[in-house]
């Protein structure tokens, strides 16, 4: 907006008491003063501007200069109204009609526009009507916090889910309050995790007493600094109407309910969004017209190619981007310090391979980082019969590297992952009698595995604890005849017998539902199908380890059997993502299948 003329005389001479003359007076003088131009309304103000007018002087002198200035002044006020006037006339003219747009910023308070908010032309009223639009979409959730509406399955999934979910407020209806009482009966993992978000609760409850729960519990007022919301419990009936095609006493039809109340109590106020790991339950809420989320929180990865491969290919310009590159052997090794932009995705214990048409390979593990310079170690080649693990050598490059990271004395925890038959089992079973039988690293080997049936339950099994994990066993007994018997067969039955019996003195086959309060020491351990486990119980097993003790996890992502578990939310996923970079830790992705071509097409095309 262009600046006003300035005034013929300097505004500091007009006295202060000319500034607290009301309209009515302003009117007056406007009629008297002969300068002063007859204007229309502007679109900002419905009267016009008030004419500054001095105070009785104590001599004419002092009085025509006062009139003069008081002149000045009021010229200089009409030349600004009538600029702005033009101003917003223009604005309004340029605007379309069928939106209402904010007037523009008022300029520096004037006389001229002390009138603004009596004004009823268009211009004016136009916030007004953005702010009272309906359809003005809500703030995203970023910027505002939501009511998230917990799911029973929610809690009994997590305990720990009410503080998950950061400045966000969380709403318990009554019918999941009466879930959880009739889930926390019992033994089992969700019977303790029922219990578990009930002495939660109480805790909250407890911690404020003196609190209304209509107003809600503080999060944070149990420890929990992250959980800056509060929670909510259902106090008085909501009213809701559901389709008459939905049962109105089943529990889910009634959190659904609980959810459109809500909605209707808070639009335009907050968001509320149902969280449930019912994908069923977020169907009929989406078809509701009700927003419904999976709870996503206990996902280690959303995406399950994302997953930490424990490999890296190197670029083909690896040695001409490499910087500062130094070389050097020791204990039968060869040792490359360097730097440059290559070394920025490294990890410890990641390994890398270089291969390239026409110069030589290189297999190497990161064993060290300082700041931007990292130093690699050549591998053993256990793919040469030189190198065999109790008789097994490595079939191709993510094997070798699997073998690498098992006979690895430093390395105290190992994961592997890959499809059937790409050799996980065999791989630590052949390291483990190696360093139990051969090195005498550890005392005996430990071998467990979740208990999940594929198909139908057969029912109770006999025996001992050991045998009645024999038939959960039986990739066990498969790899053990193949590293007894060897490549070539053994003729001597008596010594196949002989040795048969001194693998199995050292192996012990336990159940997981009887490690909690066990420590393992100087034990080898593996643990066989991880990606049936949750991270709680396998968070419960890595525990377990005392000194001396490694321990292998092993599993298929692709295959797993327990409800509720995903790819992003196993255990085995779960532990990859946690451990990688630790000293003392690898893992390895392998990918190509050593089984049979019928099982490697398989897992191709089925």
């Amino acid at each position: 907006m262009p600046l006003p003329p300035a005034p013929t005389k300097r505004a500091a001479r007009v006295a202060k008491e000319a500034f607290d003359v009301t309209a009515r007076t302003s009117k007056r003088a406007t009629a008297a003063t002969p300068d002063t131009e007859d204007t229309q309304p502007t679109p900002l103000t419905s009267s016009p501007a008030p004419v500054l007018t001095p105070p009785p002087a104590r001599s004419s002198k002092k009085a025509a200069s006062t009139a003069t200035a008081s002149a000045a002044t009021t010229a200089a006020a009409q030349s600004l109204a009538q600029q702005r006037a033009a101003v917003q006339q223009k604005a309004a003219t340029a605007a379309p009609a069928p939106k209402a747009t904010p007037a523009p910023a008022p300029a520096p308070a004037t006389p001229a526009a002390s009138n603004r908010k009596r004004s009823t032309t268009p211009a004016t009223a136009a916030p007004a009507a953005v702010a009272s639009n309906p359809a003005r979409p809500t703030k995203k959730r970023t910027g505002q916090s939501c009511l998230f509406v917990l799911d029973t399955n929610v809690l009994l999934h997590d305990p720990t889910s009410i503080f998950r979910f950061e400045e966000h407020d969380i709403f318990l209806p009554m019918v999941v309050l009466e879930e959880l009482d009739a889930h926390k009966k019992g033994m089992t993992e969700v019977a303790r995790n029922g219990r578990q978000v009930s002495r939660m609760l109480d805790a909250l409850v407890d911690a404020q007493q003196s609190a209304d729960l209509a107003i809600g519990l503080r999060l944070d007022a149990s420890g929990n600094k992250g959980s800056t919301g509060h929670l909510f419990f259902q106090t008085v009936p909501l009213d809701y109407r559901l389709p008459a095609s939905l049962p109105q006493g089943k529990a889910d039809n009634q959190i659904l309910g609980v959810v459109q109340a809500l909605r209707a109590a808070k639009q335009g106020q907050q968001e509320v969004i149902l969280v449930s790991k019912d994908i069923n339950m977020r169907v009929k809420a989406r078809a509701l017209g009700l927003p419904a989320e999976d709870y996503r929180n206990d996902k280690a990865l959303d995406d399950g190619d994302l997953l930490y491969t424990g490999s890296l290919a190197l670029p083909a310009d690896f040695w001409r981007k490499a910087k500062n590159v130094e070389s050097w052997q020791q204990g039968g090794r060869s040792f490359y310090s360097l730097s440059g932009p290559v070394t920025a995705p490294m990890l410890i214990n990641q390994y890398v391979y270089f291969e390239a048409p026409g110069e030589p390979s290189l297999h190497a593990r990161v064993t060290e980082i300082r700041d931007k310079t990292v130093v690699l170690e050549t591998l053993r080649d256990y793919s040469s019969s030189k190198h065999n693990v109790w008789g097994v050598n490595a079939r191709n490059r993510e094997q070798n590297f699997a073998l690498n990271l098992l006979m690895d004395p430093e390395v105290d925890f190992v994961t592997l992952t890959g499809t059937a038959g790409t050799g996980k089992t065999l791989m630590a079973l052949a390291a483990g009698l190696c360093q139990v039988l051969d090195e005498r690293r550890y005392t005996e080997i430990i071998m467990t595995r979740a208990t999940v049936s594929v198909g139908e339950d057969i029912g109770f099994l006999p025996g001992t604890e050991e045998e009645k994990m024999g038939p959960w066993m039986g990739a066990l007994d498969d790899n053990l005849e193949f590293l007894a018997k060897g490549d070539g067969g053994n003729p001597n039955e008596w010594g196949r017998a002989a040795t048969n019996e001194l693998i199995r003195s050292r192996i012990k086959i336990k159940s997981m539902n009887f490690m909690r309060g066990r420590t393992f020491l100087n034990k080898y351990v593996i643990i066989d199908e991880a990606q049936n486990l949750t991270p709680k119980q396998m968070k419960t097993l890595i525990t377990r380890a005392g000194p001396g003790t490694k321990i292998i996890c092993m599993g298929n992502l692709g295959q797993i059997d327990t409800p509720y578990l995903t790819e992003g939310s196993s255990g085995l996923t779960f532990a990859v993502d946690r451990f990688k970079g630790w000293p003392h830790s690898g893992h390895i992705q392998l990918a190509r299948g050593e089984r049979s071509r019928l099982a490697d097409f398989a897992s191709e095309v089925l």
